[in-house]
């Protein structure tokens, strides 16, 4: 469980939504301090995954072709995913269906850092929920390889997270104007 004097997360920014015929696109971007070879083992290991991502993976996601199951973690009910790994190209761009749900990752280097950019097709309901819930799980991830981890914060616990509360109300208003 998260301690709330040690993470409060930032304002919501770096997010924005695009819309393609009746699809919709949650994009983040966030600017990491790490390299990318770190963020990408962050991404595509399922002990790093642990510690930040909202589900559980069985299998490396850093091999094109692999299949992984993908356990959402919180879910109401067992919510189990059968994806193939459509696109690995350490240590710059992975894509997998999540879900129902694209999900594309890009890693950018920046000086000693990374630009790291999600793009993932969502249901136009959720999309202020979507971004808190993945900003909460950026700023977890950070965390986890800055080597301050702060713990996993996902489903249903995110959602009774002041935090989380706070950037749902800021994405929902930022995206309806």
């Amino acid at each position: 469980m998260i301690d709330h004097e040690i993470y409060t997360p930032g304002p919501a920014t770096g997010a924005q939504v695009q819309k393609n015929g009746d699809k919709w696109t949650l994009v983040l971007v966030r600017e990491l301090r790490h390299s990318p070879e770190k963020v990408w083992q962050a991404l595509t290991d399922p002990a790093h995954l642990r510690e930040w991502a909202p589900f559980e993976a069985d299998g490396n996601l850093g091999t094109p072709g692999a299949k992984v199951k993908l356990t959402t973690v919180g879910a109401p009910a067992l919510h189990v995913t059968e994806t193939t790994i459509t696109r690995a190209e350490a240590p710059n761009a992975l894509e997998y269906n999540w879900g129902g749900n694209d999900m594309r990752w890009e890693l950018e280097r920046r000086g000693g850092g990374t630009r790291l950019t999600l793009w993932t097709s969502i249901d136009r309901r959720y999309i202020s929920m979507g971004a808190a819930g993945w900003h909460v799980c950026l700023d977890v991830l950070d965390r986890a390889l800055a080597g301050t981890p702060i713990g996993r914060l996902v489903g249903p616990d995110a959602m009774k997270f002041d935090g989380w509360q706070r950037l749902n109300a800021e994405y929902a208003k930022q995206f309806s104007e």
